[in-house]
């Protein structure tokens, strides 16, 4: 039954999605953005379906059985990634109208007069969207063992997620995406409320409040941080920290600057960023139902935190809605997972490929698109193989990559006189105070709560700044006082 109702909800969701999006993908400005024609209804089920993967879900729960009041970090982070969103979001959408834009890296090229930088900056893109699909890739593997039995080792139900990912990617452009992450959230709020309602019963709770009584009782200081373990470095200012090198790093994502292309008006994106934060209100139902399957001494094969609700929910609730909870799940992973290996696809068409080859047809730039996704799904399989690491973790490892580039999109609307060079040179020494084999233990023993990734992001904009006020002023691009009608 398990098997038959996840098969129902995601080869129904696949088939209405392709027949969706099925002239939407002879080229790459249809495939890539949707044609730039998403209206408010469907832009806000692509947003939504960007920031809320199985993440949201399985990650969050998983945060909260494991640790606790750490989870409480989506919620800061939706909210304040919303507020910049709002000022950032449609002026991305304009600069892409405007100029013809389909990739990030197309936007660093041309508002920074420079081809070579949207080259590095698709490089740096790619690394980051392909550490982004590692979380989609382990959510899938969990969920192809829960329906196909434990009897799937581990590594194979990755492959096999993997595998299915890039079928549905190959076949659909974003309009497809943009209509399975429609249905998928649609779902995502129906479980979500269903578990929640449903589950105090599950753990001898008098209802989903006395949840969060019953797991202070048993586990005190589970609610305020630094939660569980009360050495963990995860206190107020580790909140704050990767809260706001989220928030600062989320619209910089390649994905999401197609995303914001995608839509018809900056009206559209306006009326999302205002209301969307209240879907993070779902938040709090997903903790809590992390703090059941903690009280109910739920135990995932080999202590791995993102099975913890899935486990519970196998363990405490009829297989019908475990086969419901499995559909939608996987959806959490196909929709978004399908939109990153797309846009690293078209970075490395047009931004690595093409300047190399500039006389390559449209037709072409689209299969070598297409071709590219294999391999970049392929790195993030070898990525994903034999690791158990936190949603959590691995998200915030991926912010930390793409926060690189967050000074030169900031920069580039706030001050004219941003040198391309100053950009390479910001994002060269926040590499190095992020990856360097010193930079770990340097900042743990100066820093020990700050969330790595700000603050090589603050260096990274120091140098930004800096080289930029050395340098000559730079002319403003050509194109750059046109009028773009909202």
């Amino acid at each position: 039954m398990i098997l038959t109702i996840a098969l129902v909800i995601v080869l129904g969701t696949v088939a209405g999605a392709l027949a969706f999006g099925r002239r939407a993908t002879a080229d790459m400005t249809n495939w890539a953005v949707g044609g730039r024609r998403f209206g408010t209804l469907l832009f806000w089920f692509m947003n939504a379906g960007e920031v809320y993967t199985t993440f949201a879900v399985l990650g969050i729960s998983g945060y909260a059985w494991a640790l606790g009041a750490p989870a409480y970090l989506a919620f800061t982070s939706v909210s304040l990634s919303y507020a910049i969103g709002y000022w950032l979001m449609p002026k991305i959408w304009q600069a892409g109208r405007r100029d013809g834009l389909i990739t990030q890296a197309d936007f660093f090229a041309e508002r920074y007069s420079a081809p070579w930088l949207g080259v590095i900056t698709a490089i740096v893109g790619i690394a980051a969207l392909v550490v982004y699909v590692q979380i989609q890739l382990v959510s899938l593997s969990l969920i192809v063992r829960l329906t196909l039995g434990s009897t799937v080792s581990a590594d194979l139900a990755v492959v096999i997620g993997a595998v299915l990912m890039l079928m549905f990617v190959l076949l659909a452009g974003l309009r497809s995406a943009a209509f399975s992450a429609g249905v998928k959230d649609v779902l995502m709020v129906v479980v979500v409320v269903v578990l929640a309602v449903t589950a105090a019963s599950k753990v001898g709770a008098a209802s989903p409040l006395d949840i969060f009584r019953i797991a202070e009782q048993q586990h005190p200081g589970i609610g305020k941080l630094p939660g569980l373990d009360p050495s963990s470095p995860t206190t107020s200012v580790w909140l704050m920290t990767s809260a706001l090198n989220v928030a600062l790093g989320n619209w910089v994502f390649p994905h999401l600057f197609q995303v914001s292309y995608s839509a018809a008006s900056g009206t559209s994106i306006r009326r999302n960023a205002i209301w969307q934060p209240l879907y993070s209100l779902a938040y709090f139902f997903i903790i809590m139902l992390g703090f059941a399957a903690l009280i109910a001494n739920t135990r995932p094969e080999g202590g791995n935190l993102n099975a913890a609700l899935l486990q519970f929910v196998a363990d405490k609730f009829p297989a019908w809605l475990v086969g419901l909870v499995a559909g939608t799940a996987f959806l959490l992973a196909l929709a978004p997972g399908s939109v990153l290996l797309l846009t690293s696809g078209s970075l490395f068409a047009r931004n690595v490929v093409l300047p190399f080859r500039p006389g390559m047809s449209d037709r072409a730039t689209l299969l070598v698109s297409r071709t590219s996704m294999a391999a970049f799904a392929l790195v993030a399989v070898w990525l994903t193989l034999g690791r158990q690491q936190s949603l959590v973790d691995i998200l915030l490892s991926a912010y930390s990559a793409i926060g690189m580039l967050a000074p030169g999109v900031f920069l580039a609307f706030l001050w004219r006189r941003t040198s391309a060079v100053a950009v390479v040179l910001g994002i060269t020494a926040g590499f190095v105070a992020l990856l360097a084999p010193f930079a770990k233990d340097f900042w743990a023993a100066r820093m020990t709560e700050w969330e790595p990734g700000l603050i090589a992001l603050i260096i990274n904009a120091v140098v930004v700044v800096a080289v930029s006020l050395v340098l000559p002023r730079r002319n403003a691009p050509a194109k750059e006082g046109k009028a773009v009608a909202h």
